[in-house]
C-alpha cells in the first residue's frame, strides 16, 4: 500500500512539473512570432528595430515566443522565411519592401501559417498577371496576409513644414536609401511640407535632395554605410542647407555625427524618435518623423494570441497615431500652433500631402 501510495505521489510531482515547464512564453503552447529583418540589421535604431520593439513588447505582455533573423542580402529572405516555416511559426512578420515577392510566395504556399509585413500589402499586381511571384507577389488579396501600411507622407509633411520654419539658410535636405515607394513616401510628405510653409508664409526656402515632380532625387543606394551618411550630409551643407532628412536607416546616423562634429546642420530623424533611440546625437536633432511600426506589430501579434487574426491592410495615419512628428526642438509656441493646424487639416483633408 505505501509502495502504491508513494508511486502515486511521484506521478503527481512528474505532473506539476511539466505543467510548470509547460507555461509561459518557452512553453509549447506558447505562439510563437518570428521576424524576418530587411538589411541594415535588428540594431539599425530604425525600421527593424521598431517593428521588433513590438515584437519585444508581445513577449513581455502576451508570453508569446519571439525571435528574428537578419538578412544580410536579399538572397536571405525567402531563407529566412523557410526557417521560420520549418520552426512551426504562428505569425511571421517580414519587415519591408523588399520582402513583398517572398513574403507572398511563402504565404501562398503555407495558407496554414499567418504573415504581417511591414510596408507592403496585397494585390500588387497590377500589370500582367504572369509576373506574379517574380516581380510582384499577388494578383489577389491573401487572407491570411496582413499588410501593415504607413501614410508616412503625412508625418513628413509636418517635417518639412517645421524644416521650412527652422533653416538659417534658407535651403533644407533629404536622402534616401534606395528609390523605393517607403522611401521616397517620406521625402514626398517633405517636399510638400516646405512648399505649403512657403505658400502660407511667402517664403522661398529650397528643397535639395527630392523632386516629386521628377519623381528623383538623391540615393545612397543602401542602408547601412555610414560614411555614405556623412558624405552625402556634407555635400548638401556645401550646397547651402541646414536641415537635413536622412531616410535610409542607420546611414542617417552618419550624417547626425557629420552634423554634430561640424556644427553646420541639423537632422531629422525617422521610422522613430531619434533622441530616444540615438540619444547622443540629440543636440542636433531637429525632430522626428515617426512610424510608428512597433504598434501595428504588436496589434498584428495580440490579434494573432486572441484567435483574431485576418488578412487585409492596415493603414498607419495621423489621425489614429499610425504616424506622427516628435517635438520639434525650440519650436517657439507660434510654431507649435502652426503644426497642431497643419495636422488637423491634414486629418480633415483639406491638406494634401502628396
Amino acid at each position: 500500500m505505501k509502495k502504491l501510495y508513494f508511486v502515486m505521489a511521484a506521478l503527481i510531482v512528474a505532473s506539476l512539473i511539466l505543467s510548470a515547464c509547460g507555461g509561459g512564453a518557452a512553453g509549447g503552447d506558447a505562439v510563437k512570432v518570428g521576424q524576418v529583418t530587411d538589411l541594415g540589421g535588428i540594431d539599425d535604431k530604425s525600421f527593424n528595430a521598431t517593428a521588433y520593439a513590438g515584437v519585444e513588447k508581445a513577449v513581455a505582455e502576451l508570453g508569446v515566443e519571439g525571435k528574428y533573423l537578419e538578412s544580410t542580402q536579399q538572397a536571405d529572405y525567402a531563407k529566412n522565411i523557410q526557417q521560420f516555416l520549418d520552426e512551426d511559426t504562428d505569425l511571421i512578420v517580414t519587415v519591408g519592401f523588399l520582402l513583398g515577392v517572398d513574403t507572398a510566395t511563402a504565404a501562398k504556399a503555407n495558407p496554414e501559417t499567418n504573415f504581417a509585413i511591414v510596408d507592403y500589402a496585397y494585390p500588387d499586381c497590377f500589370g500582367d498577371p504572369s509576373e506574379e511571384g517574380k516581380t510582384c507577389g499577388s494578383t489577389t488579396e491573401l487572407s491570411n496576409v496582413l499588410g501593415l501600411t504607413f501614410q508616412i507622407d503625412q508625418a513628413g509633411f509636418l517635417a518639412g513644414y517645421a524644416a521650412a520654419a527652422s533653416t538659417q539658410t534658407g535651403k533644407v535636405a533629404t536622402f534616401g536609401g534606395i528609390n523605393i515607394p517607403p522611401v521616397t513616401a517620406f521625402m514626398v510628405g517633405y517636399e510638400k511640407g516646405v512648399q505649403y510653409y512657403n505658400e502660407q508664409k511667402g517664403a522661398e526656402v529650397e528643397v535639395l535632395g527630392w523632386s516629386t515632380e521628377a519623381n528623383d532625387g538623391s540615393f545612397t543606394g543602401n542602408f547601412d554605410s555610414l560614411d555614405d551618411g556623412r558624405s552625402f550630409a556634407e555635400s548638401f551643407v556645401q550646397e547651402g542647407a541646414d536641415v537635413i532628412m536622412p531616410v535610409a536607416g542607420p546611414v542617417g546616423l552618419g550624417s547626425a555625427a557629420y552634423c554634430q562634429e561640424s556644427g553646420s546642420c541639423k537632422i531629422i530623424g525617422v521610422d522613430t524618435d531619434w533622441t530616444v533611440s540615438s540619444a547622443e546625437y540629440t543636440d542636433v536633432i531637429l525632430t522626428s518623423v515617426m512610424k510608428n511600426m512597433n504598434v501595428a506589430v504588436y496589434d498584428a501579434i495580440k490579434a494573432q494570441v486572441d484567435g483574431t487574426f485576418k488578412g487585409g491592410v492596415y493603414s498607419g495615419t495621423l489621425a489614429n497615431g499610425g504616424v506622427g512628428l516628435a517635438d520639434v526642438a525650440g519650436a517657439s509656441d507660434e510654431l507649435k500652433a502652426e503644426l497642431d493646424a497643419v495636422k488637423q487639416g491634414i486629418i480633415d483633408g483639406s491638406i494634401a500631402t502628396k
